[in-house]
């Protein structure tokens, strides 16, 4: 299969697993975002692709080709490090032009190849620019013109926005995912950013305790989650305890979920559900019930969180769909069955 290919990585730093025998195919030119918590492996593979780690076992494939114990520099892969680590001493076209400058090309066209990078990322005509006279964007866009000058086949970037603000953190990404669509190259981005990684990948590869949860589309990864660890982590979701029914749909704190069924001889399972599936009704309209503990106004939505028999459940609506309880109320809690994907307990 052409593409990057992972065939069993792990990485051990004596007795801990980093990376615990990871397999994953990308194809050519696919945007994939890795996520998880703070050490559950994602920038340690990163490092293992790039070859700045050597795996303790396992195979790194580039079309076909295998790359495992081939050096760094010799990988052909572009790279932006968290904290960018761009020269002080050299000018915007100098730090682009720094990695062909080390291959021996000529002064012309490293200037030449540098202004094409600096163009393509909007920066035309800073060139002589000072590092130290940029923005923190534009100091991002020289990191990531530099990464390319070389057009590597596979471009890694460690957390690359964390160090902006909100609103150009936004920007950035949909700048970074509009770059890589017209270049076609294959981009790997390690981030701790659950939007930016629903914003901006092809594929979603979900880490946790070294491992690879899950694998798939952004929808993919939200709507239908194969575990209790992936639907927690990526977006809010309510996790409800429960149990068969007898054909009756299934039984939760709170009273029954109809037209939710389990796995032939499963009798109790965690429901993931998320919020905004979640629609708040007057008492006695829906089969499952509970009393309304707290209410918050975000402007955009409203959370309503509700006490059904000791479980809290949190429903979402928009300001126009608000439906007018106040906290004490009893009230029913509607389900959409389709939106209600069962996990194994």
């Amino acid at each position: 299969m052409s593409g990057l290919v992972l065939e069993g990585i792990s990485k051990r730093f004596g007795g801990v697993a980093a990376v615990d025998h990871v397999d994953l195919a990308v194809p050519n030119g696919t945007f994939v975002c890795m996520l998880g918590p703070s050490g559950c492996g994602k920038t340690t593979l990163l490092r293992t692709i790039a070859g700045l780690e050597e795996p303790t076992s396992g195979r790194i494939l580039i079309d076909g080709k295998d790359m495992t114990r081939v050096p760094a520099h010799r990988r052909d892969f572009g790279m932006v490090f968290q904290s960018l680590a761009l020269f002080p001493h050299l000018n915007v076209g100098e730090n682009v032009a720094y990695p062909l400058r080390i291959r021996g090309v000529g002064r012309a066209e490293q200037a030449k190849r540098a202004e094409e990078l600096l163009a393509l990322v909007d920066l035309g005509g800073y060139a002589g620019r000072p590092v130290s006279q940029l923005s923190g964007g534009q100091r991002q866009r020289v990191a990531i013109a530099r990464a390319l000058a070389l057009s590597p086949k596979l471009f890694l970037l460690d957390e690359p926005l964390s160090a902006l603000d909100a609103k150009l953190r936004e920007a950035m990404q949909v700048e970074l995912r509009k770059l890589q669509q017209r270049l076609g190259v294959t981009t790997i981005v390690v981030t701790h950013d659950q939007r930016e990684a629903m914003t901006m990948a092809d594929l979603v590869v979900v880490m946790g305790q070294g491992r690879i949860q899950q694998a798939a589309s952004p929808v993919e990864i939200y709507r239908r989650p194969v575990n209790s660890f992936v639907a927690d982590f990526i977006g809010s979701t309510n996790l409800i305890a429960v149990r068969s029914g007898g054909g009756q749909g299934v039984e939760a704190p709170g009273g029954t979920i109809p037209g939710v069924s389990l796995a032939p001889g499963q009798t109790q399972a965690t429901l993931s559900v998320r919020p905004e599936d979640i629609h708040l009704v007057p008492a006695g309209e829906a089969p499952l019930t509970g009393r309304i503990s707290f209410i918050r106004d975000l402007g955009a939505s409203i959370e309503t969180f509700v006490d059904a028999d000791g479980t809290q459940i949190v429903a979402v609506a928009s300001p126009r769909e608000r439906a007018h309880f106040r906290v004490g109320d009893t009230v029913g809690l509607r389900l959409d069955p389709e939106a209600c994907r069962v996990l194994a307990s």
